[in-house]
């Protein structure tokens, strides 16, 4: 059973999980607000590197299981399950930046999200 899948962040941690969850069958689609990288990811090009993940991408991608988007509210609308997957750095004190996740907050994804909708929150820091 394929689930629609969302991972909102497309570092290290989004990329590789959704490209992942494509290719044991799910439809994912990674969002990011950083344009410049959906356009990279968008033509083929990959912003890290990880063994097997460029042709990883690059399959999923062209059998239409994963795609790359920079509307955060319409990947949440889309999904079943919604993953998010940005950084939370530390400040000196131990405490943690969350301004990187304000704009994916749960109350601001809230908005979008549809009834049985799941939302896991990852720390990728």
């Amino acid at each position: 059973m394929s689930t629609r899948i969302c991972i909102i962040g497309t570092g290290y941690v989004g990329l590789v999980t959704g490209a992942c969850f494509a290719e044991v069958g799910h439809q994912v689609v990674c969002v990011d607000n950083d344009l410049p990288k959906v356009a990279l990811l968008r033509s083929g090009g990959i912003p890290i590197y990880e063994p097997s993940l460029e042709e990883m991408v690059q399959r999923n991608t062209a059998a239409g299981r994963l795609r790359f988007s920079g509307d955060i509210a319409e990947g949440v609308r889309a999904s079943e399950v919604i993953f998010i997957a940005v950084p939370t750095p530390p400040r000196a004190d131990g405490s943690v930046v969350s301004a990187m996740a304000a704009p994916v907050s749960p109350r601001t994804s809230a908005r979008s999200f549809k009834s049985r909708t799941s939302l896991v929150a990852n720390s990728t820091s």
